[in-house]
Protein backbone atom coordinates (compact mmCIF):
# COMPACT_ATOMS: atom_id res chain seq x y z
CA UNK A 1 0.00 0.00 0.00
CA UNK A 2 1.54 3.38 -0.85
CA UNK A 3 2.84 5.66 1.64
CA UNK A 4 0.36 9.25 1.48
CA UNK A 5 1.56 12.64 3.00
CA UNK A 6 1.83 16.34 2.72
CA UNK A 7 4.97 18.53 1.56
CA UNK A 8 4.31 22.40 2.41
CA UNK A 9 5.83 24.53 -0.67
CA UNK A 10 5.65 28.17 -1.31
CA UNK A 11 2.34 27.24 -3.12
CA UNK A 12 0.84 25.30 -0.66
CA UNK A 13 1.13 21.95 0.13
CA UNK A 14 1.47 19.09 -2.32
CA UNK A 15 0.33 15.32 -1.95
CA UNK A 16 3.00 12.33 -2.41
CA UNK A 17 2.03 8.63 -2.54
CA UNK A 18 5.19 6.69 -2.21
CA UNK A 19 5.47 2.79 -2.95
CA UNK A 20 8.35 1.14 -2.11
CA UNK A 21 9.98 -1.76 -3.23
CA UNK A 22 10.00 -5.12 -1.39
CA UNK A 23 14.21 -4.69 -0.86
CA UNK A 24 16.74 -1.80 -0.99
CA UNK A 25 15.64 0.37 -3.63
CA UNK A 26 17.59 1.06 -7.48
CA UNK A 27 16.65 3.64 -7.80
CA UNK A 28 14.15 7.03 -7.09
CA UNK A 29 11.13 7.59 -9.71
CA UNK A 30 9.00 10.73 -9.14
CA UNK A 31 6.08 11.01 -11.07
CA UNK A 32 3.88 14.16 -11.81
CA UNK A 33 0.18 14.26 -13.60
CA UNK A 34 -1.26 16.29 -16.10
CA UNK A 35 -2.79 19.22 -16.05
CA UNK A 36 -6.47 18.72 -15.10
CA UNK A 37 -5.92 14.91 -14.44
CA UNK A 38 -4.81 13.00 -10.76
CA UNK A 39 -1.70 10.49 -9.80
CA UNK A 40 -4.03 7.83 -10.57
CA UNK A 41 -4.17 8.10 -14.82
CA UNK A 42 -3.99 4.33 -16.01
CA UNK A 43 -0.70 5.11 -17.47
CA UNK A 44 0.82 6.35 -14.15
CA UNK A 45 -0.74 3.44 -12.20
CA UNK A 46 0.65 0.85 -14.70
CA UNK A 47 3.98 2.76 -14.56
CA UNK A 48 4.56 2.34 -10.36
CA UNK A 49 3.17 -1.15 -10.02
CA UNK A 50 6.47 -2.11 -13.04
CA UNK A 51 8.45 0.20 -11.44
CA UNK A 52 8.27 -0.94 -7.78
CA UNK A 53 8.65 -4.51 -9.02
CA UNK A 54 11.71 -3.83 -10.65
CA UNK A 55 13.48 -2.48 -7.60
CA UNK A 56 12.27 1.74 -7.96
CA UNK A 57 11.20 3.96 -4.96
CA UNK A 58 7.96 5.36 -7.07
CA UNK A 59 6.54 8.56 -5.63
CA UNK A 60 3.67 10.43 -7.34
CA UNK A 61 3.22 13.81 -6.60
CA UNK A 62 0.04 15.94 -6.42
CA UNK A 63 0.57 19.45 -7.38
CA UNK A 64 -1.00 22.08 -4.67
CA UNK A 65 -3.58 23.58 -6.78
CA UNK A 66 -5.07 19.95 -7.62
CA UNK A 67 -4.87 19.66 -3.99
CA UNK A 68 -6.71 22.50 -3.25
CA UNK A 69 -9.43 21.54 -5.75
CA UNK A 70 -8.68 23.27 -8.41
CA UNK A 71 -8.54 22.00 -12.21
CA UNK A 72 -6.72 24.71 -14.04
CA UNK A 73 -3.20 24.55 -13.48
CA UNK A 74 -1.31 26.89 -11.96
CA UNK A 75 1.23 28.62 -13.89
CA UNK A 76 4.38 27.28 -15.07
CA UNK A 77 6.97 29.14 -12.71
CA UNK A 78 4.34 27.78 -9.55
CA UNK A 79 4.64 24.05 -11.11
CA UNK A 80 8.15 24.20 -11.62
CA UNK A 81 8.82 26.00 -7.71
CA UNK A 82 6.77 23.48 -5.86
CA UNK A 83 7.88 20.48 -7.88
CA UNK A 84 11.49 21.51 -6.87
CA UNK A 85 10.71 22.10 -3.23
CA UNK A 86 9.05 18.36 -2.73
CA UNK A 87 11.79 16.60 -5.26
CA UNK A 88 14.73 19.03 -2.41
CA UNK A 89 12.91 16.93 0.70
CA UNK A 90 12.19 13.39 -1.63
CA UNK A 91 16.13 13.23 -2.10
CA UNK A 92 16.72 13.58 1.45
CA UNK A 93 14.17 10.80 2.42
CA UNK A 94 15.67 8.15 -0.26
CA UNK A 95 19.35 9.20 -0.52
CA UNK A 96 22.04 7.72 -2.42
CA UNK A 97 20.09 6.09 -5.32
CA UNK A 98 19.44 7.56 -8.57
CA UNK A 99 16.67 9.92 -9.46
CA UNK A 100 14.79 10.09 -12.17
CA UNK A 101 12.03 11.95 -12.80
CA UNK A 102 8.84 12.10 -14.72
CA UNK A 103 5.11 12.37 -15.67
CA UNK A 104 2.39 13.03 -17.86
CA UNK A 105 1.43 15.92 -20.32
CA UNK A 106 1.64 18.60 -17.96
CA UNK A 107 3.73 16.86 -15.31
CA UNK A 108 6.18 15.73 -17.89
CA UNK A 109 6.97 19.09 -19.22
CA UNK A 110 7.45 20.10 -15.21
CA UNK A 111 10.00 17.12 -14.91
CA UNK A 112 11.69 18.68 -18.08
CA UNK A 113 11.93 21.68 -17.23
CA UNK A 114 13.42 21.35 -13.82
CA UNK A 115 15.63 17.90 -14.27
CA UNK A 116 19.07 19.48 -14.27
CA UNK A 117 18.13 21.63 -11.20
CA UNK A 118 16.86 18.80 -9.40
CA UNK A 119 19.71 16.73 -10.40
CA UNK A 120 18.07 14.06 -12.29
CA UNK A 121 19.75 11.04 -13.96
CA UNK A 122 16.99 10.61 -16.53
CA UNK A 123 13.36 11.81 -17.46
CA UNK A 124 10.40 9.56 -18.71
CA UNK A 125 8.12 11.43 -20.42
CA UNK A 126 4.45 10.09 -20.79
CA UNK A 127 2.46 12.37 -23.53
CA UNK A 128 4.56 14.69 -23.84
CA UNK A 129 2.12 17.64 -25.12
CA UNK A 130 4.63 18.82 -27.99
CA UNK A 131 2.01 21.50 -28.72
CA UNK A 132 -1.60 22.95 -28.09
CA UNK A 133 -3.89 20.32 -30.35
CA UNK A 134 -4.06 22.69 -33.76
CA UNK A 135 -1.28 24.98 -33.03
CA UNK A 136 2.11 22.92 -34.36
CA UNK A 137 3.50 26.44 -34.99
CA UNK A 138 3.86 26.74 -30.45
CA UNK A 139 6.13 23.64 -30.00
CA UNK A 140 7.79 22.70 -27.12
CA UNK A 141 10.56 20.71 -27.97
CA UNK A 142 12.98 22.87 -26.84
CA UNK A 143 11.82 21.59 -23.05
CA UNK A 144 13.30 18.39 -24.02
CA UNK A 145 16.79 19.05 -24.41
CA UNK A 146 17.47 18.34 -20.96
CA UNK A 147 21.34 16.93 -21.79
CA UNK A 148 20.19 13.92 -19.66
CA UNK A 149 18.67 10.79 -20.94
CA UNK A 150 15.21 11.22 -22.15
CA UNK A 151 12.10 8.78 -22.67
CA UNK A 152 9.42 10.29 -24.34
CA UNK A 153 6.02 8.00 -24.93
CA UNK A 154 3.13 9.17 -26.96
CA UNK A 155 0.32 7.95 -28.93
CA UNK A 156 0.22 8.23 -32.79
CA UNK A 157 -3.10 9.62 -32.68
CA UNK A 158 -2.25 12.29 -29.74
CA UNK A 159 -3.54 15.93 -31.05
CA UNK A 160 -0.99 17.48 -29.27
CA UNK A 161 1.76 16.08 -31.39
CA UNK A 162 4.79 13.49 -31.02
CA UNK A 163 8.42 14.92 -30.57
CA UNK A 164 10.97 13.97 -32.92
CA UNK A 165 14.14 11.92 -31.19
CA UNK A 166 17.00 13.94 -30.28
CA UNK A 167 20.60 14.10 -28.75
CA UNK A 168 19.77 11.94 -25.95
CA UNK A 169 15.85 12.24 -26.32
CA UNK A 170 14.10 9.00 -27.70
CA UNK A 171 10.70 9.24 -28.24
CA UNK A 172 8.53 5.47 -28.66
CA UNK A 173 5.46 6.12 -30.37
CA UNK A 174 2.57 3.43 -29.71
CA UNK A 175 -0.05 2.81 -32.40
CA UNK A 176 -3.50 3.79 -31.73
CA UNK A 177 -3.22 5.52 -28.87
CA UNK A 178 -4.37 8.89 -28.01
CA UNK A 179 -3.27 11.52 -25.66
CA UNK A 180 -4.72 9.44 -22.43
CA UNK A 181 -2.30 6.58 -23.26
CA UNK A 182 -5.24 4.37 -21.83
CA UNK A 183 -5.57 1.55 -24.14
CA UNK A 184 -2.14 -0.25 -23.09
CA UNK A 185 -1.21 1.34 -19.36
CA UNK A 186 0.85 -2.24 -18.83
CA UNK A 187 2.79 -2.33 -22.33
CA UNK A 188 3.31 1.27 -21.86
CA UNK A 189 5.27 0.33 -18.13
CA UNK A 190 6.81 -2.61 -19.63
CA UNK A 191 8.28 -0.23 -22.34
CA UNK A 192 9.55 2.14 -19.74
CA UNK A 193 10.85 -0.65 -17.37
CA UNK A 194 12.53 -1.84 -20.32
CA UNK A 195 14.45 1.39 -20.61
CA UNK A 196 15.19 1.86 -16.98
CA UNK A 197 16.99 -1.63 -16.90
CA UNK A 198 18.83 -0.03 -19.88
CA UNK A 199 20.59 2.42 -17.82
CA UNK A 200 21.09 0.61 -14.62
CA UNK A 201 18.08 1.76 -12.51
CA UNK A 202 16.04 -1.25 -12.03
CA UNK A 203 16.90 -5.00 -10.41
CA UNK A 204 20.05 -6.52 -12.66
Amino acid sequence: MPQHDEIPTPRGPARVDTDLPPGPPEALLVLGHGAGGDVDAPDLCALRDAAVAAGLVVVRVTQPYRVAGRRAPAPAGHLDEAWTVVLAVLRRRHPGVPLVVGGRSSGARVACRTARAVGAAGVVALAFPLHPPGRPERSRAAELDTGLPTLVVNGDRDPFGVPEPGPGVHVVTRPGERHDLRTDPTGTAELIRAWLHHHRWTHP
